[in-house]
């Protein structure tokens, strides 16, 4: 496997092809078919790390008296469940399946001896943290203010940054988010109501902004969506 398969800023993209390689033999692969699978569920106490080979997985959060939170997206390349294995606490979040999965399941021993005894995987995983912290950082100062529109074109933007995809040659300058998202789930990322955010969706798809299709969203015209989401 080699880095352009990867999502640019994943683990497995910065990783060079030799540590690539050497974490991928460690622990066992896992096909898990079908969405809705729990992979790691919130407040457990396993430790292993998993990292995504192919397909989608939703990061969620319990949330008292009110529907789970939706806290993250993770794709191929993403390792998930490796705070766990570091800081040998409870698991901070649910990790569910939004259809096939293809993934490595390493244990934490495994994981922590590989950090202890492999620099380039030790900083890649450390860099992979960080990065993960300064979207969290930046989440929360986007979503601190602004209307619902504003936020849910962050959200898009972030979405289509991080791992969309080119569309078909002839849309040429589109890009498509192929995430499995409802709108419950836009609005939990938007820290809105659903009805707030599926007017504020509507909204971009009457700008000739965004279009919605089954089970995902094209980006019609990013400059545009980059207005709305920082200059208003």
């Amino acid at each position: 496997m080699t880095a352009p398969q990867w999502p640019p800023h994943s683990l497995l993209a910065i990783l060079p092809d030799a540590a690539r390689e050497r974490l991928l033999s460690r622990g066992v692969l896992r096909r898990y078919q079908g969405p809705s699978r729990i992979l790691i569920r919130e407040h457990d106490e396993s430790r292993s790390v998993i990292v995504i080979l192919s397909g989608v997985v939703k990061v969620t959060g319990s949330v008292p008296n009110g529907p789970d939170a939706l806290l993250a997206i993770r794709m191929s390349g993403d390792a998930v469940g490796e705070f766990a294995a570091v800081d040998q606490l409870p698991r901070s979040a649910t990790l569910t399946t939004c259809g096939r999965v293809v993934a490595r399941v390493i244990i934490s021993d495994d994981f922590i001896d590989c950090l202890r005894g492999d620099p380039d995987i030790a900083h890649a995983i450390s860099k992979a943290i960080v990065a993960k912290t300064r979207v969290s950082n930046q989440h929360r100062i986007d979503f601190s203010s602004g209307d619902v529109p504003t936020k849910v074109a962050r959200v898009l933007l972030h979405l289509v940054t991080s791992y969309g995809k080119p569309a078909p040659v002839e849309d040429h300058g589109k890009a498509v988010i192929d995430v499995p998202l409802t709108q419950s789930e836009l609005a939990s990322l938007a820290v809105a109501s659903p009805p707030a955010a599926e007017r504020a969706l509507r909204w971009l798809r009457e700008c000739g902004i965004v279009a919605t299709g089954y089970r995902s969203i094209t980006i019609l015209d990013i400059e545009r969506l980059h207005q709305v989401a920082y200059t208003g």
